[in-house]
This record gives C-alpha cells, sequence and structure tokens, in this order.
C-alpha cells in the first residue's frame, strides 16, 4: 500500500518574469488540502534585474545563457541566489540574450538553491521555472518555505504561477509543518 503525502497552499500574489532572470516559489502541503494567504515572490516587468556570478558562458547557438559560481539574481525585493543558473530562450530569429530580446523559455538553478522576497524564504538544492507552461519546480533532499515563524518542509515544491497555487510533496517521507499562531492575527 503506497500512502502519498501533500499539502495544497494558494499563494497569493502571481510570480512573473521578466527579462532574463525570472524566479521562484510559493506553498506547502500535508496529508489534506490546505489553504495559504502567504503572500507569494512577485517579479515585475516594469524593474530592472541585476544579476551577479562569478561567469557567465552565452551559447547563442544552443540559445542559452549559463552563469555559473555565486549567482545572485536581484528584482525588486525578490532576490534569487544559487551556484549555478542556466537560462533556455527561444531560438527566434535575431532574438540574442546580449540584445535583451529573447524570449525566456524556461530557468534551471541548481547547488543551493535560496528564494526571498519580502518575508517569504525557499530553499531547494535545485529549481526549474518554465515560462512557457508558467511553472515553478524546486526539489531537494529537504525544501523549506517559510514566512516569519511559519515554516513548510517537503522534498519538492510545485507551483503554478498564473494562479498563485502550490504543493509540497513529502516523496516518501512526510510534510512538516509548523505554524505560528500570532502569525494569523497579523494577517
Amino acid at each position: 500500500m503506497s500512502v502519498t503525502s501533500t499539502v495544497c497552499f494558494k499563494v497569493s500574489a502571481t510570480l512573473a518574469a521578466a527579462g532574463i532572470g525570472a524566479l521562484i516559489i510559493a506553498s506547502g502541503a500535508l496529508a489534506q488540502a490546505t489553504s495559504s494567504r502567504m503572500k507569494g515572490m512577485q517579479l515585475s516587468n516594469d524593474q530592472p534585474i541585476q544579476i551577479e556570478s562569478d561567469k557567465l558562458e552565452i551559447k547563442d547557438p544552443e540559445s542559452k545563457a549559463i552563469f555559473t559560481g555565486n549567482v545572485k539574481v536581484v528584482q525588486g525585493t525578490t532576490t534569487l541566489q544559487a551556484g549555478n543558473m542556466t537560462v533556455f530562450y527561444k531560438a527566434t530569429e535575431g532574438a540574442t540574450i546580449t540584445s535583451g530580446n529573447a524570449d525566456i523559455d524556461r530557468i534551471e538553478v541548481s547547488n543551493k538553491v535560496f528564494l526571498s522576497s519580502g518575508a517569504q524564504q525557499a530553499t531547494g538544492d535545485t529549481g526549474l521555472v518554465n515560462l512557457t507552461n508558467q511553472t515553478i519546480v524546486l526539489k531537494g533532499e529537504k525544501v523549506v518555505l517559510s514566512e516569519g515563524k511559519n515554516v513548510f518542509v517537503g522534498c519538492q515544491l510545485n507551483v503554478q504561477m498564473d494562479t498563485g497555487e502550490a504543493q509540497l510533496e513529502a516523496c516518501g517521507g512526510r510534510v512538516q509543518i509548523q505554524l505560528d499562531p500570532q502569525s494569523r492575527k497579523q494577517n
């Protein structure tokens, strides 16, 4: 007999992608569905994106840009940090990453992924932002989402960016949730 432990949440803000560095997040889960009004991490199309890394390799023939070593992406109040980030863009005539007119297909991050926006933070080993499907997946041995003293722990976080709904999976174990009763009074 197989038992899957999953908890569902709805993130109030929709995640949007902008320029080269769109990125991640939102919520958690248990054996039954749960909803949450946690403020989602949000990127805005009207704010500039700053990206830093030890190395950047642009491979236009392969339609990708590879950032390695201490990658840090900042847009507004949202920050993403990881060891590596690869941006895959759609192969369109005349579109290049350096010209700024390339449409991003997906972004892969790995090696200690950390994402924060406002009071929300998430960590994992790897992440995938699929802009075509409007999904985010954060995976790891221990994926942690927190907002203040509220903490959600699992192994895979799945977010549907257009609705803000998210699901945290336990991957054979159990999802763990720690809720601070004081946080409800502040919302």
